[in-house]
């Protein structure tokens, strides 16, 4: 693991002078950053994670945040979820509401300037969310897991010179038949531009406890992806990641051999207030 995660960082430090990374859609590690004070952003994306034995889909994952604040984001989740089992059975159903908070307490800039997202050299936030069931018959059929289930995550932004990262390490709290998880991410990446964005990130998930008889489980995945800017005022991007295990894969671990995230990304809010003098 050590091996790739240097590689990983030496590639961001090559390729990155210029770097913004970014989390969350479409990746699986999150960051600080919020919408901004009565900002929306909206994730419509197909989401994959294959495995041999046992293979999850999202088809769409509807992703829906609000800045209540400039440090405040709300947040509401809801997939239709697809699942298929060892024996190549796929069953479909509504998949379990996300619902969450994240709060930045913490942010440093660059002393001499006006405070600003583009000057901020470190960051601190927390994001809890809770998963839970929606009634319908989902669980029983092996679609998603029992819930509720939580999430707690530290989240944090760090420029070193030219690089920036985004890292997560976060508690998945279980219950009696699902076990208690680590989520570990970082993502490094560069902005080429303010239409286009590319990043590669590292993410480590891992059972805790055992549940029964079933072995623990793990999926540590590498993964490359970006945003692409689809409209003049910079409302619309689309979203891609691909990625795979980089360990060993087999029909019964949850190691997957392909993970994916394709979709589209809309911010709406406030209609900025024109600088007299400008051209708009």
């Amino acid at each position: 693991m050590f091996r790739h995660l240097a590689l990983l960082l030496l590639a961001a430090a090559i390729v990155a002078p210029l770097a913004h990374a970014q989390g969350g859609p479409p990746f699986i590690t999150d960051d600080p950053g919020t919408p901004g004070n009565k900002h929306w952003e909206i994730n419509f994306g197909w989401i994959a994670n294959h495995n041999p034995g046992n293979a999850s889909y999202e088809t769409p994952d509807i992703d829906m945040n609000y800045g209540w604040g400039d440090r405040i984001q709300l947040k509401y989740e809801l997939p239709m979820a697809v699942a298929t089992d060892p024996n190549n059975t796929t069953r479909a159903g509504l998949g379990e509401s996300l619902i969450g908070i994240k709060w930045r307490p913490y942010e440093h800039h660059k002393a001499g300037e006006e405070k600003s997202d583009e000057n901020m050299d470190f960051s601190i936030g927390t994001y809890p969310q809770a998963s839970i069931n929606n009634p319908t018959s989902a669980v029983r059929r092996g679609i998603v897991e029992n819930g509720p289930q939580y999430y707690l995550p530290l989240q944090t932004t760090l420029k070193v010179g030219p690089i920036d990262f985004n890292g997560e390490v976060g508690h998945w709290f279980g219950n009696q038949l699902v076990p208690n998880r680590w989520g570990r991410g970082l993502i490094a990446g560069h902005e080429f531009s303010q239409r286009f964005e590319l990043y590669s990130e590292i993410y480590d998930l891992q059972d805790i406890n055992q549940i029964g008889a079933a072995p623990k489980q793990r999926a540590l995945t590498l993964d490359f992806g970006g945003r692409q800017t689809l409209d003049h005022k910079g409302h619309i991007r689309l979203l891609f990641m691909g990625g795979r295990a980089i360990q060993a894969v087999t029909p019964l671990n949850s190691e997957p051999n392909w993970i994916a995230y394709l979709g589209v990304q809309f911010l709406l809010g406030p209609k900025e207030k024109e600088v007299p003098g400008e051209t708009p």
